[in-house]
C-alpha cells in the first residue's frame, strides 16, 4: 500500500507547491460590520496505511465595514508521528460585492499565506457565490492559489468548494459539502491526479447572553486527497462578540 503521508507533510512544511493544501472549510461572506470573533479551526486528513495528519488553526477576525471582513490566523500541522508545529501565518480579506440586489450574493475572497520552512509562499483569491431557494442555502466558490517566492516558477492552481445546506433552525442546519483541487487553472491535471471529496455537514449559531454567539460548522468528507483515497474531518468554531 502506498504511503504518501511523509511526502505530503514535507510538502506542506517546506511550502513546496507540488500539491495545493486541501480545502477544508467553506468560505462564506456576509454583512458583519463591527463584529469581532475568535476563530478556531481543526481539520484532519487520513489515508489508508498512514498516520492521521492534523491542522489546528487559531485567529481573530473583524468586520471593518458591511462589505469588508478581515482576519489574521496561524496554521499548525502535526500527527501522531510528528510534533505539532507552526506551518503558516495567514491574512484573510473578504469583500462583499453585492448586498441583496440580485438573486445571488457575490464576494471576493483573498488569503495571503506566509509559509514557514522555505520553499515560497502563496496568495489565494477567487469568487464566492451564495443564493437561496426557499430554506436551502447554496454556495459555490472558486479559489485560485498563486505561489510566489518559490525556487522555480509554479503555476496558479485551481480549487473549488460547494455546499447545499437546509436551514432547519438557526441553531441547527444540515446538508452536504464538497471540495476539490484540479491542478493548474488553465491546464487541469489528468483525472487520476485530481482530488475530489464530499460528505455531510452540520452548522448553526448558538446565542450566548444577549450579544455574543458561538457559530459552529463541521463536516466529514470522503473521496480523494493528494490524488489518493482518504477522508477528512473538519471543524470550525467562531466565538462572536
Amino acid at each position: 500500500m502506498t504511503k504518501i503521508w511523509p511526502f505530503a507533510a514535507a510538502a506542506l512544511l517546506t511550502g513546496t507547491p507540488v500539491m495545493a493544501d486541501p480545502g477544508y472549510y467553506l468560505v462564506t461572506v456576509y454583512e458583519n460590520q463591527g463584529e469581532a470573533n475568535i476563530d478556531y479551526r481543526y481539520w484532519t486528513v487520513k489515508m489508508p496505511g498512514s498516520p492521521e495528519t492534523v491542522w489546528p488553526e487559531i485567529g481573530v477576525g473583524y468586520g471593518i465595514t458591511k462589505r469588508w471582513y478581515t482576519e489574521v490566523y496561524a496554521s499548525y500541522i502535526g500527527s501522531s508521528n510528528m510534533a505539532t508545529q507552526l506551518s503558516s501565518l495567514n491574512w484573510q480579506n473578504d469583500y462583499l460585492l453585492t448586498q441583496g440586489q440580485y438573486d445571488f450574493d457575490l464576494a471576493l475572497h483573498t488569503d495571503l499565506i506566509y509559509k514557514y520552512g522555505g520553499g515560497g509562499h502563496a496568495f489565494e483569491y477567487g469568487p464566492a457565490l451564495q443564493t437561496e431557494v426557499d430554506r436551502v442555502q447554496l454556495n459555490a466558490n472558486l479559489i485560485f492559489e498563486r505561489p510566489f517566492n518559490t525556487p522555480t516558477a509554479q503555476p496558479t492552481r485551481l480549487k473549488y468548494q460547494w455546499q447545499a445546506k437546509y436551514r432547519w433552525t438557526p441553531k441547527f442546519q444540515f446538508g452536504m459539502q464538497g471540495f476539490g483541487e484540479v491542478g493548474p487553472w488553465d491546464h487541469w491535471a489528468p483525472r487520476a491526479q485530481q482530488s475530489h471529496r464530499a460528505g455531510p455537514m452540520i452548522a448553526g449559531t448558538l446565542p450566548i447572553g444577549t450579544t455574543d454567539a458561538l457559530k459552529y460548522q463541521a463536516a466529514f468528507l470522503k473521496g480523494s486527497v493528494y490524488s489518493q483515497r482518504g477522508h477528512m474531518w473538519t471543524l470550525q468554531l467562531r466565538y462572536i462578540f
